[in-house]
């Protein structure tokens, strides 16, 4: 909680220094394509009575964005498969498990003239669990709802592109089974750290 509520005074401050407006306006959408690094909390809850571990992963990421109004946009984020390798303490690896993380967020952009523009959003998150693997048994991961946080920065390379650095919080509990029994609960809880080019249309 600490360190998303610094995330997010941070990109609040970025709007003293970069200075006034400089709006962004309705009817304008963009395209965003980069990378995305997708880290866990290190407590990632109980299976089986034993503590869970689920491992990182980096994958390409996709956004698009609709501006409803001068600087309010709404923005959904996309991704090729994450793959996360699933561990029991003192056990080790028990096996694997993939997901897609859409995300639907409205975005404020703060006016600036400078070639900085911070942002911040919030929205909601369905995670997607597929193919899980496991030498345990039939084990599957119950998809989820949860929230979304980010707070990020544009900077302008051309009159349509920038490049995006952001940071994204998503709240991700989900029920665990093995064999059609529940074992226990995934509290994964992942930040995303992104670096994306975004072009405006």
């Amino acid at each position: 909680m600490k360190l998303r509520n610094a995330l997010l005074t941070s990109a609040l401050a970025m709007v003293a220094i970069t200075g006034p407006a400089l709006a962004q306006s309705q009817g304008d959408w963009t395209l965003g394509v980069g990378v995305g690094y997708l880290h866990p909390k290190s407590d990632n809850g109980t299976v089986a009575g034993t503590e869970l571990n689920v491992g990182n992963d980096t994958r390409p990421i996709f956004t698009a964005e609709y501006f409803v109004r001068d600087n309010l946009g709404v923005e959904l984020l996309a991704a090729t498969p994450f793959e996360h390798d699933l561990s029991l303490s003192g056990v080790g690896k028990i096996g694997s498990t993939k997901h897609l993380p859409p995300t639907l967020s409205l975005n404020y952009h703060f006016p600036t003239q400078s070639k900085f523009t911070p942002y911040v959003g919030a929205g909601i998150n369905y995670t997607i669990f597929f193919d899980e693997d496991s030498a345990l048994g039939d084990l599957s991961i119950e998809n989820s709802w949860g929230l979304a946080l980010q707070a990020g920065v544009d900077y302008q390379i051309s009159d349509a592109g920038s490049m995006r650095l952001n940071v994204r919080w998503f709240d991700i509990d989900s029920d665990v089974k093995l064999d059609g029994t529940k074992i226990g609960k995934a509290e994964i809880d992942p930040w995303l750290v992104g670096l994306t080019y975004v072009h405006r249309f």
